[in-house]
């Protein structure tokens, strides 16, 4: 049996993801560098790992899985008892299932695109949208209202502990820090706060 591989991009939100939660653990892991600019996440033997070309992929030993929530779900399960504890039983993990499907439906469709826009667009050379960029922020504003209610009520998303629900979220959110739509995030006092949170986690850092 071999350790936790991650097939990825430091770049990518999705790659991200996965690093945090491993930090989070305590985990140790290799990372495998999948560069998306020759295309290497098209090709064999990456496709092999995920079959949509898509970054990242994880390996536990004979066990694989692609898709970062799926893989950031099994390392809180898998490892509950070590690190950080990114669930919580009963109800709340009722809570944690919602908040994982608002971030994955709401929040990143929204925020990758802001992302796109006004990060990686420029890098390539390309001119960002500005009506794309005003037409996005609007609807972001209205997931960030409703996390600024969520967050009067607890200090994190699904509970008053850090869970997998807030992990999702910080690589998006760190991208969009460094952009014009800081702005939304700092104009709402709870996601301001919440956002500086987790945010300076040293699983975030490291990643970053």
């Amino acid at each position: 049996m071999t350790g936790i591989k991650v097939f990825g991009h430091p770049a990518s939100t999705a790659t991200r993801r996965v690093l945090i939660a491993l930090h989070e653990k305590n985990l140790d892991f290799e990372f495998v560098h999948i560069e998306l600019k020759d295309g290497e996440h098209k090709k064999e033997p990456f496709i092999h790992r995920n079959p949509f070309g898509k970054v990242p992929a994880f390996e536990d030993g004979d066990f694989k899985l692609f898709e970062s929530r799926a893989i950031t779900q099994y390392i809180a399960h898998n490892f509950a008892d070590k690190g950080t504890n990114l669930l919580s039983p009963g109800k709340t993990m009722a809570n944690i299932a919602m908040g994982i499907e608002i971030e994955k439906n709401e929040f990143d469709p929204i925020g990758s695109k802001l992302v796109w826009e006004q990060v990686l667009k420029p890098l390539y050379g390309m001119t960002t949208d500005k009506a794309v960029v005003e037409e996005e922020e609007a609807k972001l504003a209205k997931v960030l209202d409703v996390y600024e209610h969520r967050l009067g009520e607890s200090k994190y998303l699904a509970a008053d502990h850090f869970t997998l629900v807030d992990l999702l979220l910080i690589p998006v959110i760190q991208y969009l820090l460094g952009t014009p739509t800081k702005k939304l995030f700092d104009e709402r006092t709870h996601v301001s706060a919440w956002v500086a949170d987790v945010t300076s986690r040293p699983s975030a850092k490291k990643v970053l």
